[in-house]
């Protein structure tokens, strides 16, 4: 039998929380499209013109330093880190870190497809993290800056040495305009548009410092690679890939969105306006969190907690009780009213973390509208616990 509770008055205006792709920036509509250089090459004037104030504007949204090379490549973010794993590794052992399960990916692709015989995983369960001291920075680093399925990033870049003397290669994908990036500790940055400023999906961005950019010129990788990863030829760095000069075609329906995500930010402050909209955010949940018994964070930490891919935990007695499978289908359920509801969507825990809730806090969600949640969510909790239990 549900217990008897009166559903919120008021809804989100926008109730998408989805952790990718991730909501539209406030007031976006089709009509933000409707200068797209569709039907055009994107090799043609104009079209290269798109593409390279693409790589322009987020150099100067992002801060990053006028000696770093960006590009736009195939396959999101994913994409990204493969062309540089597969372009950089090898002349060094690799410490590759992991505690979700892209990080798992990363290392997966080390250890099992590029067969890399000095590889060494540092892991840590969904919730914490690999202990950084333990880096070696003789070795290539490869890292995750913000873990979007277990909702724990680093804390900062003063873990990383200056005079390190391996690469570091960060997938900093739901991390990028939400948080500070310190691209002196860097050499290689990756991130997709459909993350902290709600674009599509499809397209990734391939940061590489003035490091990373040596070794290309220094190292030939002893695999074979398809043309689709290549950033480099018998030693020479392909620098029309870095100005604008895509592999593969690119959607231009997809970077006019880019580029209109790209104007709200700068229009909106920049950098720190970003964070600050994305802080906020967190600390409207981290109250929530504070005053209600039957949730808390799966990060306990604040120092390492996420301000995006925010990931919380039923703490309940009663929920804690249940075997894996039925917490599971108790988490459905909640999920499944509030879509029904129509006040928040995709808000699921990824399918390989504890069960749980999963409520993206990027720079395009309004703190407001978290704030309307709220109360849709006691509501459907107390829909799923058994009718005895205290709310």
């Amino acid at each position: 039998m549900k217990r008897e509770m009166p559903k919120p008055a008021v809804k989100p205006a926008n109730p998408s929380f989805s952790s990718g792709p991730c909501p539209k920036r406030p007031g976006w509509s089709l009509s933000a499209l409707e200068g797209a250089l569709v039907g055009r090459s994107h090799r043609s004037k104009e079209g290269r013109a798109r593409l390279q104030a693409a790589i322009d504007q987020t150099r100067s949204v992002l801060g990053v330093p006028a000696d770093y090379r960006i590009a736009i490549v195939p396959a999101s973010d994913t994409g990204a880190v493969e062309m540089a794993l597969w372009n950089l590794l090898g002349p060094r052992p690799v410490d590759v870190l992991a505690w979700e399960n892209f990080g798992q990916e990363w290392v997966s692709d080390i250890t099992e497809s590029l067969r890399l015989p000095n590889a060494r995983v540092l892991s840590a369960p969904y919730g914490e993290l690999p202990d950084l001291a333990l880096v070696d920075f003789s070795h290539d680093v490869v890292f995750v800056w913000n873990g979007t399925t277990s909702g724990a990033r680093v804390p900062n870049g003063d873990w990383i040495p200056a005079d390190r003397e391996g690469l570091t290669i960060c997938d900093a994908t739901s991390a990028v305009f939400a948080m500070e990036i310190p691209w002196d500790k860097l050499d290689v940055v990756t991130f997709s548009w459909q993350k902290v400023l709600g674009g599509e999906g499809a397209h990734g961005m391939l940061i590489l410092g003035p490091r990373a950019a040596e070794r290309l010129t220094t190292h030939e990788p002893a695999h074979p690679l398809p043309k689709i990863f290549r950033l480099a030829k018998d030693r020479k760095i392909d620098e029309a890939l870095f100005a604008a000069a895509t592999i593969n075609t690119p959607s231009m329906l997809c970077v006019e969105d880019y580029l209109d995500a790209l104007r709200w930010s700068a229009q909106l402050g920049g950098l720190s306006a970003l964070c600050a909209r994305s802080q906020r955010n967190l600390a409207v949940l981290t109250e929530w969190v504070a005053r209600t018994p039957w949730v808390a964070f799966l990060v306990a930490d604040e120092a390492i907690r996420s301000s995006t891919s925010i990931c919380l935990k039923l703490t309940a007695p009663w929920f804690l009780a249940l075997d894996a499978k039925a917490r599971s289908q108790a988490v459905d359920r909640l999920v499944a009213l509030l879509a029904e509801e129509a006040v928040a969507y995709d808000i699921a825990a990824y399918r390989s973390a504890p069960p749980g809730l999963r409520i993206w806090g990027g720079a395009t969600v309004d703190a407001t509208d978290l704030e309307a949640l709220l109360p849709w969510l006691e509501w459907a909790y107390a829909q799923i616990a058994p009718p005895a239990t205290p709310l």
